[in-house]
């Protein structure tokens, strides 16, 4: 017997399965692997909201582990993936320049914020009022690093690929017994998957659907991650990853002409230099309307739980979450309200 089952193998499931592991849990992992949004994610991680310049929820500790998480996970996998890069938010004017001030000294975006201006000019780039300097930012590899890590539990004899059925779940308890597996826990972290759910398809996860493109910029040479209408991160060879775009109304994983020509536009806007169209890609991220992740218990089981919701996040959300989660199964620890499925009145926890 298992200790876990887990129902994807996105970065909530990575997450939750690498933090099973710290702890020695044994586990299997059931993934269909036909959508998952972590796989045409842009990967880029920063503790502000720079558009408005507010701090992100609990950003100091979802850094710190992440700082942590992912250089262990590169050594056991033997690749890198994990790029701290420092972030600059291109000015537009002087209010915006401003208002940047007023947040430097905001105690809680100060350690993350720099206070002097980057005047520097950049080829290509158009920034009449220069630059903010953003710290403890860079992206994730997620493509690279849902493959090594599908492909290491698979040479581990402990990853299934198929569609999951759940006709064939049925549990006790004191346990859960998926065909002829059996495990004390299923989680289930299947993004924007879980609406086929049948224990948790009833919480009000939507989909924001994201769309980015590879692109070649032969003299562009920025060694940071340039925000402005879009990011633009680098990727090396002259290669830079642009988005995203944001879509309430599509839950599918099509490329649209709509999104390669807004993202095409703004990043023109951004980059006055001619520019290749590599690739394009389209991803449904797991969003909430609140904008909280979805972690908790099942109504009809103590031994069926949810990791989902991270949202566009979810590259600093996945090993905190997971944690979390962790030590609410195993230790018993509250989950914080802002979090938990059981801040919705049908969730609510029998006590």
């Amino acid at each position: 017997m298992y200790d876990y089952i887990v129902v994807g193998s996105g970065l909530a499931g990575i997450s939750f399965c690498e933090t099973l592991a710290k702890h020695g849990k044994s586990f299997v992992v059931i993934d269909s692997e036909q959508r998952s949004s972590s796989l045409v994610a842009g990967g880029m991680y920063n503790p502000v909201v720079l558009k408005r310049f507010t701090g992100i929820w609990k950003a100091e500790e979802q850094l710190d582990l992440a700082n942590e998480f992912y250089p262990v996970l590169e050594d056991k996998l033997g690749l890198k993936f994990w790029h701290p890069l420092p972030l600059y938010r291109r000015l537009v004017d002087a209010q915006e320049q401003n208002n940047w001030f007023v947040a430097c000294d905001q105690p809680v975006l100060s350690k993350y914020l720099s206070p002097e201006l980057v005047r520097d000019t950049f080829y290509g780039i158009n920034a009449s009022y220069g630059y903010g300097k953003v710290h403890d930012t860079g992206y994730l590899e997620t493509k690279e690093l849902i493959g090594a890590y599908r492909l290491y539990l698979q040479n581990k004899s402990i990853y299934y690929k198929q569609e999951f059925d759940y006709d064939k779940l049925s549990y006790t308890d004191d346990e859960v017994c998926y065909k002829d597996i059996k495990a004390k826990n299923i989680v289930f972290a299947q993004g924007f998957g879980n609406q086929s759910n049948p224990f948790f398809n009833d919480l009000p996860l939507d989909g924001t659907k994201g769309e980015l493109l590879t692109v070649r910029i032969k003299d562009l040479n920025i060694d940071f991650i340039l925000k402005a209408g879009v990011f633009v991160i680098p990727l090396g060879q002259d290669l830079y990853r642009v988005g995203a775009t944001y879509n309430w109304k599509d839950k599918d994983d099509v490329t649209t002409l709509e999104a390669l020509q807004e993202l095409v536009s703004e990043l023109k806007q951004v980059v006055g230099l001619d520019f290749e169209i590599i690739d394009h890609k389209a991803g449904v991220r797991p969003t909430v309307k609140d904008r909280r992740p979805l972690l908790g218990r099942s109504r009809e089981s103590q031994r069926i739980f949810i990791l989902n919701g991270l949202g566009t996040r979810g590259v600093l959300l996945g090993p905190f979450l997971a944690q979390r989660l962790f030590e609410f199964v195993e230790q018993g620890l509250e989950l914080d309200q802002e979090i938990s499925i059981h801040r919705y009145k049908k969730f609510k926890i029998k006590k």
